[in-house]
Formats: C-alpha cells, sequence, structure tokens
C-alpha cells in the first residue's frame, strides 16, 4: 500500500517480499555505525524484523518505518517514516538509504513528504529527529528543516547519547 508519494518515489508499507532488501541495508556498514545493530543475519530474520520489529511493534496506526522505491521501477534504495518514542512522548522522523543512493536529494525529498503525511493525516503537531553526534549527514538533513539541537537523550541503558533535533 503507497504511502505518499513524490515526483520521484513512493513510500509504501514494508511486507515480507522487502526481506531481502532490508537485510542488506541494515547490516550495511553505515546503517550500524550510525542507527545500529538490529541483529537481522537471515531472511528469516528480516522478515520477522518486518513483521514485529521496532519499526513496526507498539507503534500507533500510520506509524512505522516505509520502503523508499524509485518510481520508474520500483528500485528499493532506503526507508524513511515516523516511530513514536514512548521513553520520550515524540514522534522521530528516521531515514535510512543506501550509500549508493546517497547525495542525490532522495533523503531530503522522502523525509519532506513522510512530515506533510504527518502532519497532515496523522495529525502530528511535533516532529524530532534523533541521531548520534557524529552522524553529520543526518544533522544535516535535520537542520535543512529548520531543526536545531535540543538536547542529548539516552534511548536505551547503553546509549552512549543520541541528540535530539526539533
Amino acid at each position: 500500500m503507497v504511502i505518499v508519494e513524490t515526483t520521484r518515489l513512493e513510500l509504501r508499507e514494508l511486507t515480507v517480499e522487502d526481506a531481502e532488501f532490508i537485510l542488506g541495508l541494515v547490516n550495511e556498514p553505515s546503517f550500524l555505525a550510525n542507527i545500529g545493530d538490529k541483529g537481522v543475519r537471515t531472511l528469516d530474520d528480516a522478515k520477522r524484523f518486518i513483521l514485529d520489529g521496532p519499526w513496526k511493534r507498539g507503534q500507533r496506526r500510520g506509524y512505522g518505518q516505509f520502503l523508499v522505491e524509485l518510481k520508474p521501477d520500483a528500485t528499493p534504495i532506503g526507508v524513511c517514516g515516523l516511530l513514536y518514542r514512548n521513553n520520550l512522548g515524540v514522534t522521530d522522523i528516521g531515514c535510512a538509504f543506501l550509500p549508493g543512493f546517497w547525495r542525490q536529494g532522495f533523503a531530503f525529498e522522502a523525509a519532506t513528504a513522510v512530515m506533510n503525511y504527518g502532519r497532515s493525516r496523522l495529525g502530528i503537531e511535533k516532529i524530532v529527529g534523533l541521531t548520534s553526534e557524529e552522524n553529520l549527514a543526518s544533522i544535516a538533513l535535520l537542520e535543512k528543516f529548520g531543526m536545531k539541537f535540543e538536547k542529548t537523550v539516552k534511548m536505551t541503558d547503553d546509549d552512549p547519547g543520541t541528540a535530539l533535533y526539533s
């Protein structure tokens, strides 16, 4: 099911048929360094992650990570979506793209569409960004939306600190 589309992209719900792509994406060195190890090592792990992983489990209706595909041929290039962070009481916009699709405006295009969707269709007033302090590309993207560093938060007990932008 298509959630939102732009001139170049379609964003849709993830399905188990996307397991091979997700397996590759979550094991990219950049994903592991900037987002973390999700423990997805096999296609079966990827299917379980899609069906009941942190991108779906406990999320409100309309939330989650969405598959980002190029329109002409439905090539999957990344994920972008909204996650409700219960521990912080905020909605977070999050994206991850394969390195071959960086620096082409896809993250900004997808995130703009997802934030518009969140505000207009889900009625979300405040959307924040969460990123590691070392993830300069994500920080630049959040700042492009006019967000500014607000504070450092701990997402888990072993989290060294995550930057919250709003």
